[in-house]
C-alpha cells in the first residue's frame, strides 16, 4: 500500500513539474519570439524608411527633371525662331513674348546679345519679356552698365562652353526681381557665331514647395544643392541661396557630414549616418538630380523619429509576453485577416483586369471593324486592322462618307495604356465632329490642334493624318500632323509626299498645310501608324520602311490586290520579323481603294 502511495505521488509530482517546464520553455519561447521580432521589426522599419526614402528622391527628382526639361524642350523649340529674325529685334522680342505665353513655368525670358551687335542700341542690349495681365506680356530692354550681364554667370558660362547651361541660383534684381534659375541657349547667327544667350528664367519657389511636400516622416526634410553646393532648399529659409552646405555643416563635430558634402557634389547617389552636435543619429540619403543642372538632393530622417513606435511598441510587447494565449490569439487574428486582404487583392486585382477587358472593347467599337464597310458602293473599298501593344492603346483610325467624300483619319498618341486611349477616344469623337461641318482637311487638322492644346496638361501629343477623298472624282485632299507617310500603290510604289508639321496639340495656332493628289481607279492608299516599320526584333533592330516596301511590291498591283490580304501579309511580315519578340507600340493600319469605274 505504502508503495502505491509512494508511486502516485511520484506521477503527481512529475505531472506537475512538468507543467511547470512546459510553462517556463512557453514563456522563454515567447520571450525569444518577441526579441526576435523587435529586431527582424527593427530591420523590417529601416529597410521600409531607406526605401520609402528613396522613392521620395525619385519622384521629386523627376518632378524636378519634368519641369526642367519642358523648359528645355521649349526654348530649344523657340530659339529657331530668334535666330532666324536676327536682323529684327523686334521679331527676336516675340519669340521670347511667345516662349513666356506659352510656359507657365517661365517667369521672363530674356535675349541678351554680345557687346555692341546692334551699333544703334549700344553696348548692352538685353530683351526681356514677363508675364502681363490676362494673355499679354511686357518687353523691355534692361541692358545697361548697371545690369552688366555681360559678366553675369548665366551669361559667359555659354559663351565659354559654346553650349547651353542651367546658372546657379540667384537673385534677379532687373529682370524677374525674384530668386531664380536660368536655363541659357546659345543664339548662333548663319556662320555659327553665337551671338546672344536666350535665357528662360524659372523661380524656385516651386522647388521649395516640392522639397516641402510628402515627406517619408513628419520631421524627415530635403536639402538640394546646386553644382556649387549652394542651398537651393533647406528648411532653413534664412540660409537659401545665401549659404552653401559646407559652410552650414562647417561648425558639426562628425565628419561623415563633410564626406557625404562632397559625395552630392561630386554627383553620387548613396547613404550615411551622420550625428548632430548633440549626438542625435540622423540617416542620410542622397541623389544627384539631372546632369545638366548638377543639382543634388537629400534626405534626412531622424533615428529617433525612424524607431520610436518600435520602441514603445518593445515595451509594450515585453508586457503583452505573459499573456501567451492572447498573443497567440493576436497572431492567428492577424493571419487571418491578413488572408482576407489577401483575398480581397486579388478579388480587385481580378476586378481591374475584368474592367480593361471592357475598355478594350469599348475602344475597339468606337472605330469601323465590319469589313467590307459599304458593300453597296463601286467606288472604294476599305480594310482596316489595330492591335494594341496592352490592353488599350492610344491609336485610332476613322472613315465615313459625308456628300460623295471619303473622310478618313488615322493618329498614333504619345505614349500608351489607358491615359493614352483616352486621348484616342477624344480625338477619334473631335474628328467626327469638326469633320461633319469641314471639308477642309488643313483646318480640320487645325481644329482639333487648338481643342487638344487647351486641354493637354499631360503634354500628350498626337500624330495624326487627315485625308478627304472625292469619290466622284478621285481627287485626294489631305494634311499631316507629324504622321508617318502613307504607302501610294499604283502601277509604282512610293511614299506619299508629306508636309510633316507639328504633331496635334503642341502648338496652338499652328497653321497646317493642304496638298493635294489625283487617285486613278483602283490606286491604294496604305496608312499605318510608326509600330509596323518600329517593329523590334531580339536584336532591337527595327521593322523599318524598306521592308515594308518590300512586302508591298510582293503584293499583286491594281484590281488584283485584296486589302485584306495586303494587312494580314504586313502583320504576318512583322510577326515574323519580330520573332517572337513582345509588341513594343500599338500596331494600326488602313489600306483604302479607289475602285471608281
Amino acid at each position: 500500500m505504502k508503495t502505491y502511495k509512494l508511486w502516485s505521488r511520484l506521477k503527481s509530482t512529475l505531472r506537475e513539474s512538468w507543467g511547470l517546464v512546459v510553462i517556463i520553455l512557453s514563456a522563454a519561447v515567447i520571450e525569444l519570439v518577441c526579441i526576435l521580432q523587435f529586431w527582424y521589426a527593427r530591420a523590417g522599419i529601416r529597410n521600409e524608411v531607406e526605401q520609402r526614402a528613396k522613392s521620395e528622391l525619385r519622384l521629386k527628382s523627376l518632378e524636378i527633371k519634368n519641369v526642367m526639361t519642358s523648359v528645355e524642350v521649349a526654348v530649344k523649340n523657340m530659339a529657331w525662331l530668334a535666330e532666324q529674325n536676327l536682323g529684327n529685334p523686334d521679331q527676336v522680342a516675340n519669340a521670347c513674348s511667345r516662349l513666356v505665353k506659352a510656359n507657365d513655368m517661365i517667369v521672363g525670358c530674356g535675349i541678351a546679345f554680345v557687346a555692341d551687335y546692334y551699333p544703334s542700341k549700344g553696348k548692352w542690349f538685353e530683351l526681356y519679356a514677363t508675364p502681363g495681365e490676362g494673355t499679354e506680356t511686357t518687353v523691355r530692354q534692361i541692358g545697361s552698365q548697371a545690369h552688366n550681364y555681360l559678366e553675369a554667370e548665366w551669361f559667359t558660362s555659354v559663351m565659354n562652353a559654346k553650349d547651353s547651361r542651367w546658372s546657379e541660383p540667384y537673385f534677379d534684381d532687373a529682370g524677374a526681381k525674384m530668386t531664380l534659375c536660368t536655363y541659357s541657349y546659345p543664339i548662333r547667327d548663319k556662320s555659327g557665331t553665337i551671338v546672344a544667350v536666350m535665357g528662360a528664367d524659372v523661380s524656385l519657389e516651386w522647388l521649395s514647395q516640392v522639397m516641402g511636400s510628402n515627406h517619408t516622416l513628419p520631421t524627415s526634410y530635403n536639402l538640394l544643392l546646386s553644382r556649387t553646393g549652394k542651398l537651393i532648399a533647406c528648411p532653413e529659409e534664412s540660409l537659401r541661396i545665401r549659404k552653401t552646405v559646407q559652410e552650414a555643416t562647417r561648425d558639426m563635430k562628425d565628419t561623415m557630414a563633410q564626406v557625404v558634402n562632397q559625395q552630392m557634389l561630386n554627383g553620387e547617389k548613396g547613404q550615411a549616418v551622420v550625428y548632430d552636435n548633440q549626438g542625435n543619429k540622423n540617416y542620410v540619403f542622397f541623389a544627384p538630380v539631372e546632369k545638366s543642372t548638377g543639382w543634388s538632393m537629400s534626405v534626412v530622417c531622424s533615428d529617433k523619429e525612424v524607431f520610436h513606435t518600435l520602441h514603445v511598441t518593445g515595451l509594450k510587447l515585453l508586457l503583452l509576453s505573459l499573456l501567451a494565449l492572447a498573443l497567440l490569439g493576436f497572431i492567428i487574428y492577424r493571419s487571418v485577416r491578413n488572408y482576407h486582404r489577401l483575398r480581397k487583392l486579388h478579388a480587385e486585382k481580378e476586378r481591374a483586369s475584368s474592367e480593361l477587358r471592357i475598355a478594350n472593347g469599348i475602344q475597339m467599337g468606337m472605330v469601323p471593324k465590319i469589313f467590307p464597310p459599304y458593300p453597296d458602293r463601286n467606288d472604294v473599298e476599305i480594310f482596316a486592322s489595330m492591335m494594341p501593344a496592352k490592353e488599350v492603346g492610344g491609336d485610332l483610325y476613322d472613315f465615313y462618307i459625308r456628300e460623295e467624300k471619303l473622310f478618313f483619319c488615322i493618329g498614333d498618341v504619345s505614349g500608351k495604356g489607358v491615359p493614352a486611349s483616352l486621348v484616342m477616344a477624344m480625338t477619334r469623337s473631335m474628328f467626327r465632329i469638326v469633320s461633319n461641318h469641314e471639308t477642309a482637311p488643313e483646318r480640320i487638322v487645325g481644329s482639333l490642334n487648338d481643342a487638344l492644346e487647351e486641354m493637354n496638361e499631360a503634354n500628350m501629343f498626337v500624330t495624326l493624318f487627315v485625308g478627304v477623298l472625292d469619290l466622284a472624282t478621285g481627287r485626294l485632299d489631305y494634311s499631316n500632323a507629324g504622321h508617318c507617310p502613307p504607302l501610294l500603290i499604283t502601277e509604282e510604289i512610293k511614299l506619299l509626299p508629306v508636309e510633316s508639321n507639328f504633331p496635334v496639340g503642341l502648338m496652338k495656332d499652328w497653321q497646317y498645310v493642304a496638298q493635294t493628289v489625283w487617285l486613278k481607279p483602283w490606286d491604294t492608299l496604305f496608312l499605318y501608324t510608326d509600330g509596323l516599320i518600329e517593329a523590334e526584333n531580339k536584336d532591337l533592330d527595327l521593322f523599318g520602311e524598306e521592308r515594308m516596301l518590300e512586302v508591298a511590291r510582293r503584293m499583286p498591283r491594281g484590281k488584283q490586290l485584296n486589302l485584306n490580304e495586303l494587312v494580314g501579309e504586313m502583320k504576318n511580315s512583322v510577326d515574323a520579323y519580330a520573332d517572337g519578340t513582345l509588341q513594343s507600340d500599338d500596331l494600326t493600319m488602313l489600306a483604302i481603294q479607289y475602285t471608281m469605274k
